[in-house]
C-alpha cells in the first residue's frame, strides 16, 4: 500500500465521521493531526495500514512515549488509531481488528478550574463596561449572561441562530455536539441581556439589509469568514473581562464559566442528572467530576472553619 492509500483512508474515514456522526470541525481536525502522525510514523518505518499488527501499534505508542508525549495525547491518538481501524473493520478493508485489545495510558484526572460567585459578578460586570460603543457593551453583556446561565460551550454559544433567541424565550433550543439539541432555562438576567441585545443587533441588521446586504442569520454576527464571532475573538475577550475585573487572566477560560455553571448548580442543590442534561454530556461519568471539585471545596471549608479542625496551638491547657 502506498501513502497515498494511507491518507485516501484518513480522508473517507474523516468524511464519514462527518456524515453519518454529525462529527465537528474541531473534532475532525483532531482526528486528521492524530492520523496524519500515525501515517507518517507508518511511512518511516515501512509499515502497511493493511497490514499493521497489534505489535506495530504498540510500538507506534513506545514511540509517542519516549517522545515525551503527555499521557493525555498518547490516550487521544490511540483513541483516533482505533476508532480508524474499527471503521476499516466495518467497512471490510479489513478482516480483522488490530487495535481493538489495546489498553491506553488512561487519562490523568484533572479537576476543572473554576470560579467564585463574586468572581463571576465581576465579569459580569465588566462585560456591561467593556467596549467601544454602546452596542458592544450589549453584545458582550449578553454574551456573558447567556454562557453563565447555561453552561454552553463556546462554539454554541457563538453560532447561536437569531431565531432561537426571538419571542422573548424562557428556554433556550441548543444544538450541541454530533447536531443532538437539547433545551436550557434562561435566568431573568440572561433573559433581560437577550432582549436588550436583540433590539440592538436588529437595529443593525436592518442598516445592513437597507443596503443591499444579506441578513445574519447568527444571533452574534460578525463579517467574518463564517458569519459568526470565533472562538478565538470570545478567548480574546473573555481575557480581557478578566483584567477589567481584577481576576488573574491564567485563571479565566471560556470553558470556565462552563465549569462554573455546572459547580454552582450542584452547590446549591441541583441534581447532577440535571446538569448532565443541561450541558449536553453523552455519559453521566462527564458530569461527576464536578462532585470531586465540591468535595474538595466542602473539604477546604470544614478546614478553614470547623472549630475543630483549628490548629491545635490554639488550644488553651485546662
Amino acid at each position: 500500500m502506498t501513502p497515498q492509500d494511507v491518507y485516501q483512508w484518513i480522508s473517507t474515514f474523516l468524511d464519514a465521521q462527518a456524515a453519518e456522526l454529525g462529527a465537528s470541525r474541531n473534532t475532525l481536525l483532531a482526528y486528521g493531526r492524530d492520523l496524519k502522525d500515525f501515517a507518517a510514523w507508518m511511512e518511516r518505518t515501512n509499515i502497511d495500514i493493511a497490514t499493521t499488527t497489534r505489535e506495530d501499534i504498540e510500538a507506534y505508542l513506545i514511540d509517542c512515549d519516549a517522545q515525551g508525549l503527555a499521557k493525555s495525547t498518547r490516550a487521544r491518538r490511540l483513541s483516533a488509531v482505533k476508532q480508524i481501524y474499527r471503521f476499516a473493520f466495518e467497512e471490510g478493508w479489513r478482516s480483522d481488528n488490530p487495535a481493538v485489545q489495546i489498553r491506553g495510558p488512561g487519562r490523568e484526572k484533572r479537576l476543572p478550574k473554576t470560579l467564585e460567585v463574586i468572581e463571576v459578578d465581576r465579569l459580569l460586570n465588566a462585560a456591561r463596561q467593556t467596549g467601544r460603543t454602546q452596542s458592544d457593551r450589549l453584545r458582550n453583556t449578553c454574551l456573558m449572561e447567556l454562557l453563565y446561565a447555561t453552561g454552553m460551550r463556546v462554539t454554541e454559544l457563538v453560532s447561536l441562530p437569531v431565531s432561537a433567541a426571538r419571542g422573548d424565550p424562557r428556554m433556550l433550543l441548543i444544538s450541541g455536539k454530533g447536531g443532538k439539541e437539547r433545551m436550557v432555562p434562561l435566568s431573568p438576567p440572561a433573559r433581560e441581556a437577550l432582549a436588550a441585545w436583540l433590539i440592538d443587533r436588529d437595529d443593525t441588521n436592518d442598516e445592513r439589509t437597507s443596503k443591499g446586504q444579506a441578513s445574519s442569520p447568527f444571533l452574534f454576527p460578525s463579517r467574518g469568514k463564517a458569519g459568526h464571532f470565533t472562538r478565538h475573538w470570545f478567548y480574546q475577550l473573555i481575557k480581557e473581562l478578566a483584567v477589567t475585573g481584577s481576576i488573574a487572566p491564567e485563571k479565566v477560560t471560556p470553558h470556565t464559566l462552563r465549569h462554573a455553571f455546572a459547580t454552582h448548580l450542584l452547590a446549591n442543590g441541583a441534581d447532577l442528572r440535571a446538569i448532565q442534561t443541561l450541558l449536553g454530556h453523552s455519559d453521566i461519568a462527564t458530569t461527576e467530576i464536578y462532585t470531586h471539585v465540591l468535595d474538595a471545596r466542602l473539604s477546604e471549608l470544614v478546614l478553614q472553619h470547623h472549630p475543630l479542625a483549628q490548629n491545635e496551638d490554639d488550644d488553651t491547657d485546662p
